[in-house]
């Protein structure tokens, strides 16, 4: 396996993050899941947590490049105030990332919903890996009618892990850079302009465009937008993660996982990986499919049959604007340069401190904690000596356990 290029290079002195000699034979054969051929990372050389990068007292200067096709070095500055402030109608999904923005000077002002579209990118997206674990589990229940006794399943949970990759996102975390693209649709690329279904520009194919000009520019479509005369209309950003292997970090996870014997159902998901900003014009009908109660009472007197059909028909969408947040770029020799760190790099990082957390069965959210303690293999103590000899002993007993699980498998489903 080549080594990757990064855009920041590691230091020559970095530490290696695998096994070093007198370690636990466990970690020893993790040794043999881990990549060995990809660079290792230093443990201090870690990106900062999202709330980290965001803390006030960072620089605000960023070199840029040449914008013939390249995407440019956007810096973040702290002084963005929170989207709530700057529009009326603000609102967040937060499982899924999606902005909701409802103001008539979005619908009416092109340069104020350009400078607004501009400061929405440079909010990153928040993607995480998810690894969660399931199986099957039996259950008797009585029938409160007539009293038999009945087999069900329930799915139960074995473990359900997120790791977010926002950090590495970032080129420099100190002055806060990151390699950032704010772009258009391509004429040749089928989306809503303006339109009911998705559609290329007049004039364009899959493959060659005749009789074309150049793609409309940012301010081109905040005036067609602002221009539209439809009822119901709503111009959409997407920030979404571009340049990471999904499938490279997928099928590494998958062997990890299933290094540790484990039988159950696996799904390895990338969560808010593309987030969306929706402006939608001010007016009563958008007000109403934006309000909870309106949506709840639609859902329960089965009344969205006939107002989805109709918002849908109704609502002219623009999906023409894009924030690409690049993890990598392919340079014109087919090199792919990292903003920070390599897929296999992230794995070595976390490799260990997944495998811990899929044995003990945790459902939270890994951090740097989880690295040091993995790399360490110290877990925290409180100081008290009766305590932490109990914790000690509750330690020998999980791994205990998780021996046993390597050994004869585990998370089967129970039927």
């Amino acid at each position: 396996m080549g080594k990757p290029s990064p855009l920041i290079g590691v230091s020559d002195d970095a530490v290696s993050l695998h096994t070093q000699p007198g370690e636990h034979s466990l970690a020893a054969q993790l040794d043999g899941i881990l990549d060995t051929d990809a660079p290792e990372l230093n443990i201090d050389d870690l990106p900062p947590l999202y709330d980290e990068i965001n803390a006030p007292g960072s620089s605000s200067s960023a070199p840029l490049l040449p914008s013939g096709g390249m995407p440019l070095y956007i810096n973040h500055p702290n002084n963005i105030p929170p989207p709530g402030d700057w529009v009326q109608n603000y609102k967040r999904d937060e499982p899924t990332g999606t902005e909701l923005y409802l103001d008539p000077r979005l619908d009416h002002d092109p340069k104020f919903l350009q400078k607004h579209i501009e400061l929405w990118a440079k909010q990153p997206p928040r993607p995480f890996v998810r690894i969660h674990g399931t199986h099957k589990r039996r259950r008797d229940i009585t029938d409160p009618q007539n009293g038999r006794r009945k087999n069900d399943s329930e799915r139960v949970t074995d473990f359900d892990l997120h790791i977010e990759l926002t950090p590495y996102l970032y080129s420099d975390v100190v002055s806060q850079t990151s390699l950032m693209e704010l772009r258009t649709a391509e004429n040749h690329e089928k989306v809503r302009r303006g339109t009911v279904l998705r559609k290329r520009a007049p004039g364009a194919s899959r493959h060659i465009e005749v009789g074309l000009a150049e793609k409309p520019t940012l301010a081109e479509w905040c005036h067609r937008y602002c221009a539209s005369h439809a009822g119901l209309k709503c111009l959409t950003l997407q920030r979404r993660v571009v340049g990471f292997d999904d499938n490279k970090i997928v099928q590494k996870l998958t062997d990890l996982v299933r290094a540790t014997n484990y039988r159950g159902s696996l799904d390895i998901s990338f969560p808010k990986k593309d987030e969306y900003v929706h402006v939608y014009n001010d007016c009563k009908t958008n007000r109403w499919r934006t309000t909870w109660w309106i949506i709840w009472l639609c859902m329960f007197s089965l009344m969205f049959i006939f107002t989805w059909p109709y918002l849908w028909l109704r609502t002219k969408r623009f999906e023409t604007v894009f924030a690409d947040w690049h993890f990598s770029v392919t340079g014109a020799d087919g090199q792919r340069n990292y903003v920070s760190i390599s897929e296999d790099q992230w794995y070595n990082m976390w490799g260990r401190a997944i495998n811990r957390a899929v044995m003990e069965k945790r459902q939270c959210t890994l951090d740097q904690q989880d690295l040091l303690n993995s790399q360490e293999g110290q877990q925290e103590t409180f100081g008290h000596p009766v305590a932490d000899g109990a914790a000690s002993f509750v330690r020998a007993g999980v791994n205990a356990m998780n021996a046993v699980n390597r050994s004869l498998g585990w998370g089967y489903d129970d039927f």
